[in-house]
C-alpha cells in the first residue's frame, strides 16, 4: 500500500504545470513583510519627528507655527511672508522629495549615464578641487512645490543643502482645466497657457484634456507629479540640454499660474 501511495504522489508531481511548481518554490511575500524589509519611509518619518521635537524657532513666523496659531501654509503665502526655516514647511505639509538628473557620469564618447550629481573642478596651484551640485524638488501633490540647488565639496552635504533650499523656495501654483477639449472643472491641469524662461532655455506649458498625461520632458515630469498636475502639453525652445536652466524655466512657468490674465 505504501508503494502505491508513493507512486501516486510522483504522478501528481509530474502532472503539475511549471507555473504551479514555481508557486510552490517561490514564497508568497505579504505587504507587512515588504514594509519590514524596506523601512526607509519609516526612518525618514522618525527623523522628521525628532527634528521637529528639537526645533527651537528663531523667527516670529516659526513661533506662530510652533504654537499652532498658523495651521495652513496658504495663510503665509497670502500675507507674502518669506519662509526662513525648513521646519515650518515640515510642520504644515506632508512633503515628498525627488532628485533631478542634472549630471552625467564619465563614459566613452560622452555617453555616460545620467546621475543626480553634477561635478565641476577648479584648477589651483595645489591641484584640482572638485565640487558637486545637486538639485532637489519637493511637493505635496496638491499645488505646493519647491526646487533647490545645493553645492558642496562632497555629495551628501550638497543633497541636504538642495532639500533645505527647496523647502525654503516653496510656492503655491494654480491648477484647473483650461483645455477647450475638456469640459470638466477638476484640477488636473493648469488654467491657462504660461511660459517660463531662464538663460536660453524657454518652455511653454499648455493645458491638456483629461487623460492626456504628462507630455513633457522627463525631468520636468517630476515637477508636475509633485505639484499635482496630471495632464499637460509643452513646447521647448533654446538650449534645453542645460537641465538646470530648463527646470528653473519650468518652475518659473508654474509660478506664473498665480497671475491673473486680464
Amino acid at each position: 500500500m505504501q508503494k502505491t501511495e508513493v507512486f501516486k504522489h510522483k504522478m501528481e508531481k509530474e502532472n503539475k504545470t511549471p507555473e504551479e511548481e514555481l508557486k510552490e518554490l517561490i514564497p508568497v511575500i505579504t505587504k507587512e513583510e515588504i514594509k519590514k524589509e524596506s523601512p526607509r519611509s519609516d526612518r525618514e518619518a522618525e527623523r522628521r519627528a525628532e527634528s521637529l521635537s528639537k526645533w527651537k524657532p528663531k523667527t516670529k513666523l516659526g513661533v506662530a507655527v510652533r504654537e499652532g496659531k498658523i495651521k495652513n501654509i496658504d495663510e503665509i503665502f497670502e500675507q507674502g511672508i518669506k519662509i526662513m526655516e525648513t521646519e515650518i514647511v515640515d510642520t504644515l505639509l506632508n512633503l515628498q522629495t525627488d532628485f533631478l538628473l542634472i549630471g552625467q557620469a564619465k563614459g566613452k564618447f560622452g555617453g555616460g549615464k545620467r546621475r543626480i550629481w553634477r561635478q565641476t573642478q577648479k584648477k589651483t596651484a595645489e591641484g584640482n578641487v572638485p565640487k558637486f551640485s545637486c538639485m532637489a524638488v519637493v511637493g505635496d501633490g496638491n499645488g505646493h512645490i519647491g526646487i533647490g540647488l545645493g553645492k558642496s565639496s562632497e555629495t551628501l552635504p550638497s543633497r541636504e543643502k538642495a532639500v533645505k533650499q527647496a523647502k525654503i523656495n516653496m510656492i503655491r501654483i494654480k491648477r484647473g482645466c483650461g483645455s477647450f477639449e475638456c469640459g470638466c472643472s477638476e484640477n488636473h491641469s493648469i488654467p491657462f497657457m504660461v511660459e517660463g524662461k531662464v538663460g536660453s532655455s524657454r518652455i511653454k506649458l499648455i493645458p491638456a484634456p483629461k487623460g492626456t498625461g504628462l507630455a513633457i520632458e522627463d525631468e520636468c515630469k517630476k515637477l508636475m507629479k509633485l505639484a499635482g498636475v496630471k495632464d499637460i502639453y509643452s513646447r521647448t525652445f533654446g538650449q534645453t540640454r542645460t537641465k538646470i536652466n530648463l527646470i528653473r524655466a519650468c518652475f518659473d512657468a508654474l509660478r506664473k499660474t498665480r497671475e491673473i490674465k486680464k
